[in-house]
Formats: C-alpha cells, sequence, structure tokens
C-alpha cells in the first residue's frame, strides 16, 4: 500500500479531519503585518502551518503562485516544503502530464528532487503520460476528474457515445492505472451530488475536494459522502477563505489567532460528521 496514502489515513484516523491547507498564496494578497519581515512570502507560510498544524492532514503548495516569480518564488517553495510537519501529507499541485519522457522528468523533480508526497496531474493525454507519476507506488496521484470551475461542462461533464460521462471514463482508468493503492482523483465540492455516485463508482480510490469556502462547496456533504467505508482516504482542500481572514492585523500573532480559529471551525464540522 502507498506510504503516502498510509500516512494521511492514519492522520485522518488520529485526528478525525479532513483538513488540507492550500498555500496558494499570492504576495499581493498577504497581510501588511508581514511586510516588514524580510521575505514576506515565507513567513507568511510559516504562519499558516503554525496555525493550521493541529488540524491539518496535508498542505497543499499551488506551484503557479511560486513559478510565477521564477527562482525567487521556488526558493520559497522548496523552504516552505521544509517547514511542513513530516506526519502531514505534501501535495504538489502542479497538474502536470506531458508525453512519457518528459513526465518522467516532471515526477522526478516533484517526488525526488523536491520530495513531495502526492502530485495533481491532467489526464488528457493519456496512460502513457501518467504512467511515470503512478510507477512512484510510494506516493500518491491525483488526476482531475470532475473539477469545481464552471468549465469542467465544457469537457469533463460532457457524454459519450456509449452514454457515459467522460469523467466516469476517468474514473474508470484511474482505478486501473492505480498502483498499491496510490491512485487519486480530483473532485469538487460544488459538485456534491456527483461527488457521491463517484465515491460508490470508485470506492478504493483517495479523493482530493476542492471548492470548498470561497467556491461555496458544502464542508459537511463533502466530508459526509467523499470519505471511503473505512472513513478515510480523502482530504478537503480550503485555500483562500482559510489564509487570508478578513479583517486586519496588529501582529503576525493575531493573524495567527484568525487562521487558527478557522482551521479549528473546519476541524469541528469534520469531527462531528466522521
Amino acid at each position: 500500500m502507498s506510504a503516502a496514502r498510509n500516512k494521511a489515513n492514519q492522520r485522518i484516523a488520529a485526528l478525525k479531519s479532513l483538513l488540507c491547507v492550500g498555500l496558494d498564496t499570492d504576495p499581493g494578497k498577504i497581510p501588511e503585518v508581514f511586510s516588514s519581515c524580510p521575505n514576506p512570502v515565507l513567513e507568511f507560510n510559516r504562519s499558516v502551518i503554525r496555525a493550521t498544524c493541529d488540524s491539518a492532514v496535508s498542505y497543499k503548495i499551488n506551484t503557479a503562485f511560486y513559478e510565477s516569480r521564477g527562482i525567487e518564488g521556488l526558493r520559497d517553495m522548496e523552504a516552505t516544503l521544509r517547514e511542513i510537519p513530516g506526519e502531514c501529507l505534501t501535495i504538489a499541485d502542479a497538474k502536470r502530464a506531458d508525453i512519457g519522457n518528459t513526465s518522467r522528468m516532471y515526477a522526478r523533480a516533484f517526488f525526488e528532487h523536491w520530495s513531495f508526497d502526492a502530485i495533481t496531474v491532467a489526464p488528457y493525454m493519456g496512460e502513457d503520460s501518467l504512467e511515470p507519476f503512478f510507477s512512484y507506488s510510494d506516493k500518491l496521484v491525483f488526476v482531475l476528474c470532475l473539477t469545481s470551475n464552471a468549465g469542467s461542462a465544457d469537457f469533463e461533464e460532457q457524454q459519450l457515445e456509449g452514454g457515459e460521462m467522460l469523467y466516469h471514463r476517468v474514473l474508470d482508468r484511474v482505478s486501473g492505472w492505480s498502483c498499491g493503492g496510490n491512485g487519486g482523483v480530483v473532485v469538487g465540492a460544488t459538485k456534491s451530488a456527483m461527488l457521491a455516485d463517484i465515491r460508490s463508482r470508485a470506492p478504493g480510490l483517495f479523493f482530493l475536494i476542492p471548492g470548498v469556502g470561497a467556491q461555496g462547496g458544502s464542508l459537511e456533504e463533502a466530508a459526509e459522502v467523499g470519505v471511503d467505508a473505512d472513513r478515510c482516504s480523502a482530504l478537503i482542500n480550503i485555500s483562500r477563505s482559510l489564509i487570508y481572514p478578513a479583517g486586519t492585523f496588529g501582529s503576525i500573532g493575531e493573524y495567527e489567532e484568525a487562521v487558527a480559529l478557522e482551521a479549528r471551525r473546519v476541524h469541528e464540522a469534520v469531527r462531528k460528521v466522521l
């Protein structure tokens, strides 16, 4: 069984939490209180981690927010990765996939150079583009299946000639590609009715569920229908509504208190479901 999956499920069971904290760190949105720090992005990320580590199962680094800043951003990503507690799952939200030899380099970058536990990938170039990721049987590979954005209707929700939906085809393929339990899918919380159907079709996959918080998905519904028969194997990602709380802060400590309060609220809501 995938070591990354085991790590996540052990923490889910111990905490009764499904919280995945999204580190979508935008320098333009960091509270003013961090502006005097030598490295505002890294100090902000450290604060988020300190404030949420008692409730979080996982941290998801959205690589675009770091890559957009060039080498400086990549250094911040690498330093942030080192700050995440070892018992928490680390996810590179990179949405990669390409022809096989290129995907091998992507997999090596995120699984070996940076040692993430998991990665998000796109399915539409097919099996050979994803096999290099799935070959790491100790990791987790989250394949985009039914996402929370409105544009999911353009392709993912299209009906194929045989009557099945395109996202059903993706789901079936991922179930077959999974190696030692390392297969997962990204399913948006805004699609709660479909989420229940997907879980029934893929009881053995690990779910990464965005769309709660700023996008309006129901936390309780996502927790109830997203988990597997053991009440594990699911993560609910919350980013903007957690790391950018409303208000102004007189100190970094005040900011951390606001983030910790929201993290505990999410944790308690999920605990009641689990």
